[in-house]
């Protein structure tokens, strides 16, 4: 299994580490299974504030994958809906367990110099 740090927006990031989040959305499917994500908020954050421990990664059609996570997902129907706008297919990475840090890192500590767009592979 594999990790990635992923960028995520902070009004989302405090959603996740507070538990009303439980799913995190993308619009591509990662090319390795994933296990761990490493959390990175972005502006004005800009910080690795912790990890999450993947249960599962759900991909379908966007319309199935908001039906079986619109209750913890964390954002509204429009959002969804404005999100995958050009998409036919959505992905739902499952939040298991959460670790937040005591003390949030830097990208340099991971040798990252410029945040993902989306998200990287991390080699532990």
């Amino acid at each position: 299994m594999s990790t990635i740090l992923m960028s995520i927006k902070p009004i989302y990031v405090n959603k996740i580490f507070s538990g009303e989040k439980k799913y995190e959305y993308r619009k591509r499917i990662c090319s390795e299974p994933i296990d761990r994500i490493i959390v990175y908020s972005s502006a004005p954050i800009k910080k690795v504030v912790g990890e999450l421990i993947i249960k599962q990664v759900l991909y379908d059609d966007k319309s199935v994958i908001w039906n079986k996570t619109k209750m913890n997902g964390g954002v509204t129907k429009n959002k969804y809906d404005d999100y995958y706008k050009n998409c036919d297919k959505a992905v739902a990475f499952e939040i298991e367990k959460v670790i937040l840090y005591d003390n949030p890192k830097t990208l340099n500590d991971y040798n990252i110099k410029v945040a993902p767009q989306s998200y990287v592979y991390i080699n532990k």
